[in-house]
């Protein structure tokens, strides 16, 4: 009986049968009434989850400590390549394995992501990847065997995916998530620009005593695993064995198992076109950013006749462009169209390219890769906005974590691959290969759907 009329009996202060009275009540109206409260009640615990309340904003903060410190590790290889070739004595090619260690820790942390968020809160997981990558740091900082250094990257990805996927989808689920993500992105890229100086600064001094960098970055990661943890210290538990969270909720026997619920959640990933369509852009967007950065270095050594010590700082401008756009294109590109402002960045980034390769110089190198990375700065977090809006909320962490795999994927093999073939055909075939994957990154940026009902 949902609604109608239903009849009361009131007689709490009667005498008699005589003083019975029959009242009707509306009960659909009282029902609609709770109905109303428990919404209000919802949209409040709503807006407490997703909107920028004090808490809220603390957390950002430091989520962007997060994305500071992997900036720090990404953008010191490139300033640290010469050093590395030159320590142990191994050719271009081998650099290729750096980069594929580097994927297969992303690529675990995929295979494994689903699966864990059944276990794991979301403050657990941030403070698991903070703490992997504080150990990969530290097995760095005595100058290891060629083959464990090359393991640490795999050990650093991973705690690395564990830590920017979490974060990432935590931001994109906020209200003006477009700022915000454009924010912990640009600490991302502070991070890449702050790198090469103290990674420069420390080589030059200390000579084969180079991997005293990583001292640097241990430290950074102590305080950003002692941000997360604190500010995530709600959700540093450990699920169940025997039930999901949602389980709990609603006891069923029929009720599917953590493993089947994270194998659903892949399948569903895998059977979204949207996703390997976001998924193809990341791929050739972080493969141009960072075979960019990765061989700047030795190109300007070997192809422009550059001075290690003079060109380790050159991949700070393409940092400094990178973190500038993130800054000061956020707002920009989400109010003029986020589709067409990308489009046009590509099409920009491709002039500056084309500069950097026909004008053999070293000053407008630089000024090129600056114009170049402040372009491209606005990108990763744009694509993130849009893949919120995309993937069912329900696969958000599994498609974004597939789609970083992915992004890695690009960032992984396209260095290798120059560098692969810089080992015979020199260091100059860069300029090439950025030329085209600008070019499949603008076209793969036009398969992306289009969301509906956003504000562009």
């Amino acid at each position: 009986m949902t609604t109608g009329t239903v009849l009361e009996t009131v007689g709490q202060y009667s005498t008699g049968p005589d003083e019975l009275e029959l009242r009707p009540i509306q009960y659909g109206t009282d029902q609609a009434a709770r109905e109303s409260n428990e919404r209000t009640s919802n949209e409040r615990t709503s807006n407490e989850e997703t909107g920028l309340t004090k808490w809220n904003l603390f957390r950002v903060v430091a989520a962007s400590i997060s994305f500071f410190f992997a900036g720090n590790n990404d953008g010191s290889l490139g300033a640290l390549t010469p050093y590395i070739l030159r320590t142990y004595n191994v050719g271009t090619e081998y650099i290729a394995l750096i980069y594929g260690a580097s994927f297969l820790g992303w690529l675990f942390a995929a295979a494994t992501n689903s699966h864990l968020i059944r276990y794991l809160g979301l403050g657990a997981i941030l403070t698991l990847g903070a703490v992997i990558q504080i150990i990969a740091h530290a097995l760095r900082c005595w100058t290891p065997p060629f083959a464990l250094y090359v393991v640490t990257f795999f050990i650093q990805a991973l705690g690395m995916a564990y830590n920017e996927s979490h974060a990432n989808t935590f931001v994109a689920s906020l209200d003006g998530a477009h700022r915000l993500l454009g924010f912990i992105h640009a600490m991302y890229a502070l991070g890449t620009l702050v790198s090469p100086f103290v990674a420069t600064a420390i080589a030059s001094s200390t000579g084969t005593r180079w991997p005293l960098f990583y001292v640097y970055l241990v430290g950074i990661g102590l305080i950003n695993a002692i941000a997360v943890g604190a500010m995530f210290r709600d959700t540093l538990q450990i699920h169940p064995r025997s039930t999901t969270i949602e389980d709990t909720q609603v006891p069923s026997p029929g009720t599917a198992s953590r493993s089947k619920r994270a194998n659903r959640d892949i399948i569903a990933t895998l059977k979204s076109p949207p996703v390997y369509l976001l998924s193809l852009f990341y791929f050739f967007m972080l493969g141009t950013g960072i075979t960019a950065s990765g061989w700047v270095v030795e190109f300007l050594i070997q192809a422009r006749g550059g001075q290690l010590p003079e060109v380790g700082y050159v991949p700070a401008a393409l940092a400094g462009g990178i973190f500038l756009g993130r800054v000061l294109l956020a707002e920009p590109t989400h109010r003029f169209g986020e589709r067409r402002m990308t489009m046009l960045y590509c099409i920009l980034m491709l002039a500056l390219q084309l500069i950097f390769w026909l004008v053999p110089n070293l000053i407008s190198s630089a000024v090129s890769l600056c114009l170049l990375g402040f372009f491209f700065g606005p990108m990763f977090a744009t694509g993130m906005s849009i893949g919120s809006k995309l993937f069912a909320k329900d696969i958000q962490p599994t498609a974004l974590g597939f789609v970083f795999v992915l992004a890695q994927a690009g960032g992984s093999f396209f260095p290798s691959i120059t560098g692969i073939i810089a080992s015979r055909a020199g260091v100059k075939v860069m300029q090439p290969i950025l030329v085209g994957l600008i070019v499949a990154m603008g076209i793969s940026w036009a398969m992306v759907p289009k969301v509906e009902k956003r504000d562009e």
